[in-house]
Order: structure tokens, then C-alpha cells, then sequence
């Protein structure tokens, strides 16, 4: 079922670290709701955590959802007009919807000092009660607290949490979800410093932007009652929660987080976007890759475009389960978007990989090279290993592969001398020239085609698979392949004098 009406969705990162794939996850289904339905797709800095800060990620975070060819609608740098789209520029607008809670009893400033909240949580533990706030500022009068406020004593404050009764939320996926009041803590919505937390920040913005859908990870279901105390505490109607399935480990066991990336760089892996992109994956396999975690169309489809998804994603066909993530699916994904590119948006995009590696194939080789990689490569940054031979000085072919099974080093050595001398008879190593004639090499010499071919491979390349070995040998040129061919004939002359010598010892 596809959207029929326009949605505006956000997505909302915090600038506290990279873009990782459970943000791009979510990014993704938001950009696809708010196309599909015609509506907008909002991006919204979430800033207010300044000990966590770091400089350069919210534009790490930017140029991740750009690579990955999510466009923002609204934003802090296109600005819209819901704007600012930085919560750190949004203070005296948090400010004021807090003292509307306090002003409407759902709210109150507490002036405890971090020694006093200390020493209450080190008894709540001693007794091995659950540690939360105890309630001595919940009752003072609104008087005296707005007098002891305006002569500046420090303060946060606190949601006044109703102390019976219960709360639904309804999420999209789990159905409805009911919690005990008197379980839940009286949270902190704005901090001394007067910088909201997200629990205020988010659901005032959510509100004021019209957010419909509101889309983030399962982490939020512990503090989900708060938010829909508040959204009632303020008489607003609430977006529709979806709260996405969390990502495990590849092994399946424990929840994925930002600390496994030092292990998954060795295996040639990474968990944030701009690392997949160093690594030589497109946008496209990432993002189809990353909507099938949590998401599915039917048993049998798994090759998905941008418009693809676009047109047959659906918010009811997400799954709540956890995600293992699997790099082999991504392989394998990539892999199929490499070879659905045209040939030319594919030699654009691999040749940076090989400057990046030193190697300088002009616009003509690169064009010849391209068609030959492509169905052989899962990643972008293979290319230049699959073809490093193409740029060597010099080859140094294997000994043992240079004489196939069922060969002795004198007849290899004789294949190796025939197929020097039929290449130098022709005009060119196009492959409508060479091919056949080595082919009728073959069956003059009586041997089957692969074994001359290995021969051949073997000779000008020196690794046991390559490229269709005729379209290789053009993109080399006829003066390197006669050469590296000779090279070849005379490591087999020094093997064939070994053998024989051999041979009469015995």
C-alpha cells in the first residue's frame, strides 16, 4: 500500500559523531515516504548535546545523505519555512513551550544540586530501589519557584510525570504500548545551561514543522511514554510513531554500535557511508542493501533502483525484528548495481580508484578496461587489482601455471614458441584477429583450447584469472604482449633444461 496523501517527514541526526548505517537506514525510508506521497523530506540538526559535539559532523552527515542520493527538502543550509533547522538556534523557542508546561501544571523547575541528586541515587542503590528523581521540587509553589528562577538560582526542568494511572502509545509496528506511571521518572526537558534535551527539543519541533511520521530507532521505545505525555500535556496531535528494528552484529549476537568499527576495517568493512564509498560501493547497492534490513516487498524480489523503492515502498511491510547485518548481501548487491550501470556512469566512477592507486589509464584503455570489469567486480576499488598487470613493468608468471596439468615443461615450452610466432604474424591484437587463430593453435597442437589459453594468460599476466584473456591482450598492445610472451619462453627453456637433466639423473 503506497502513500495517498503528502507526508512531511524529518530525518534528525545529532552531530556527535559519522553517519552510520542505522541513520542512513532511516533517512532512506523518510526520503522514500516523501516522495512517494509528494510530500517533504525535512533534514533537522539535533545540536543541543554540546559535550558530545563534534566539529565537522554535521557536514560528514550532509555530504553521507548526498552521497547516497537523499536530497533534503528543508534544511539548516536551504533553510524553509519551519526554520531555523538547528536545534542550538532554537532556544527561546524551547524555553517558552517549557513554561507553557510548568504554567499548565505538567511542568516544574527543580533546583536540586548534582551533591544532593548524587547522594539520592547512592541510597535509592543501597536500598536497590530503581534510581530516579524523588520528587522534592515537584511541589513547591509555582510562586515561589518563578521568584527563585528570576533571582537566577540554577534550575532544570522537570516533567511533573502523573503518579497513576497508565499511558498508550501507538507504534506503528508493535501496535499499542502501554506503561505504568508510576514507573517512570519526572525526566529532565530543559538542562540548567537552559538547552532543551531532545525529549522537549524533538516533539516541540515535531510539532511545529507538522511532522507527520515520525521514524527513529527502537533505542527510543524506553522514553517513548514521555513523549506522548507531552504531546498530550500540550493538546497536540501525534505524528505516526514507527520505531525501526535495531541492526546486530554480522555473528547475529548483540546490537551493532559505532564501537565494532575498528573490527569490521580489518575484515575491509565500515558501518558509515562515507567509509563505504572510500571502499568502492555505490550509493545505489548501500541503499538497496540497507532497505531490505527491516523492510521487504514480497519473498522473491531483491533488486531495487531508486524508483524502485520509491514506488513500492511501504510502511506497513516494515518488520520491528532485529537486522544481523550481513556484508556479504552487500557484496552481493553492489555487485548486481555495478553491472546495471551503463558503461559509460561506470568509467566515470571507477576512475578515481585507479588514481588513487597510482595507475593512469587514459580515457581509451580505461573505455576498453570498463566492460571487461564489470561483471567481474563487487566493489569499485577491485578494478585496479583485477587489471594491476595491465601497468607493471614486467609480469612474473608462475612457473607451475605456465605449464597446465597433463603437460610437460618441453611441450609448454613448444606452445609458448607456436603462439609467439602466430601473435607476431598478426596485424594487431584486436580480438576478432586473434582469436581464432590461436584457437586453430590449439587444435593443430592437439591440445584443448583452455590449456593454450593458460598458457597465454598465465604469460602476459602472471595470476590465474583475468579479464577475457583476448580483450586483455588488446588492451595491453602488441608490443608488450610479444614481449611478455618472449619473457615467458625463456623461463620455460630454463625449466625444460631442468627437466631434462632430470629425467637422466634418474
Amino acid at each position: 500500500m503506497t502513500l495517498t496523501q503528502p507526508v512531511r517527514v524529518r530525518f534528525a541526526p545529532s552531530p556527535t559523531g559519522r553517519l552510520h548505517l542505522g541513520g542512513a537506514r532511516t533517512a532512506l525510508y523518510d526520503y522514500l515516504m516523501a516522495r512517494q506521497s509528494g510530500g517533504q523530506f525535512i533534514l533537522r540538526i539535533e545540536d543541543t548535546d554540546r559535550n558530545r559535539y563534534q566539529v565537522g559532523s554535521e557536514q560528514e552527515i550532509m555530504d553521507g545523505l548526498r552521497w547516497l542520493g537523499l536530497q533534503w527538502d528543508e534544511g539548516p543550509d536551504i533553510g524553509g519555512p519551519y526554520g531555523p533547522y538547528r536545534q542550538s538556534e532554537r532556544k527561546e523557542i524551547y524555553r517558552q513551550y517549557a513554561w507553557e508546561l510548568v504554567e499548565k501544571g505538567h511542568a516544574y523547575p527543580c533546583f536540586c544540586t548534582p551533591e544532593r541528586l548524587s547522594a539520592v541515587r547512592q541510597q535509592q542503590q543501597a536500598r536497590r530501589e530503581p534510581t530516579r528523581y524523588d520528587g522534592h521540587c515537584r511541589n513547591i509553589p509555582l510562586s515561589e519557584a518563578k521568584a527563585r528562577v528570576a533571582a537566577g538560582e540554577p534550575h532544570v526542568i522537570r516533567f511533573k510525570m502523573p503518579r497513576t494511572g497508565s499511558v498508550t502509545g501507538i507504534d506503528l509496528l508493535r501496535g499499542d504500548i502501554t506503561y505504568q506511571n508510576d514507573q517512570l521518572d519526572d525526566y529532565i526537558l530543559v538542562k540548567s545551561d537552559g538547552l532543551a534535551l531532545y525529549h522537549l527539543a524533538a516533539m516541540v519541533d515535531d510539532h511545529l514543522m507538522k511532522i507527520t511520521h515520525v521514524l527513529r530507532g527502537a533505542e527510543w521505545l524506553p522514553t517513548f511514554p514521555l513523549h506522548v505525555h507531552i504531546y498530550n500535556a500540550f493538546g497536540w496531535q501525534q505524528p505516526v510513531w514507527i520505531h525501526l528494528s535495531v541492526f546486530l552484529k554480522p555473528s547475529g549476537k548483540g546490537k551493532m554500535s559505532k564501537r565494532e568499527a575498528a573490527s569490521l576495517a580489518q575484515d575491509g568493512y565500515s558501518i558509515f557511508t562515507t567509509d563505504l564509498a572510500d571502499l568502492g560501493y555505490l550509493p545505489e547497492g548501500v541503499n538497496n542493501w540497507v532497505a531490505l534490513m527491516g523492510w521487504s516487498y514480497d519473498d522473491a524480489t531483491e533488486f531495487f533502483t531508486m524508483q524502485d523503492l520509491i514506488e513500492k515502498f511501504d510502511i506497513n511491510r516494515l518488520n520491528p525484528s532485529p537486522a544481523a547485518i550481513n556484508f556479504s548481501k552487500l557484496d552481493h548487491f553492489n555487485g548486481l548495481h555495478i553491472r546495471n550501470l551503463p558503461l559509460d556512469d561506470l568509467q566515470r566512477r571507477l576512475r578515481p580508484f585507479f588514481e588513487r592507486t597510482a595507475y593512469h589509464p587514459s580515457d581509451e584503455i580505461l573505455r576498453k578496461l570498463t566492460p571487461l570489469l564489470q561483471p567481474r567486480m563487487k566493489t569499485l576499488d577491485e578494478g585496479p587489482a583485477l587489471v594491476g598487470f595491465l601497468f607493471a613493468e614486467q609480469v612474473e608468471p608462475d612457473l607451475e601455471r605456465l605449464v597446465p596439468r597433463k603437460m610437460t615443461p618441453p611441450e609448454a615450452l613448444t606452445a609458448a614458441r607456436r603462439l609467439l610466432e602466430v601473435l607476431s604474424d598478426l596485424p594487431s591484437m584486436d580480438p576478432q584477429v586473434t582469436e581464432g587463430p590461436v584457437r586453430a593453435l590449439a587444435e593443430e597442437l592437439g591440445l584443448k583450447a583452455g590449456s593454450l589459453f593458460n598458457i597465454l594468460r598465465e604469460a602476459l599476466i602472471g595470476q590465474p584469472s583475468s579479464p577475457p584473456i583476448f580483450e586483455t591482450m588488446d588492451v595491453i598492445g602488441r608490443e608488450v604482449v610479444l614481449q611478455r610472451l618472449q619473457a615467458a619462453i625463456d623461463l620455460l627453456t630454463a625449466a625444460v633444461f631442468v627437466y631434462r637433466r632430470e629425467r637422466r639423473e634418474r
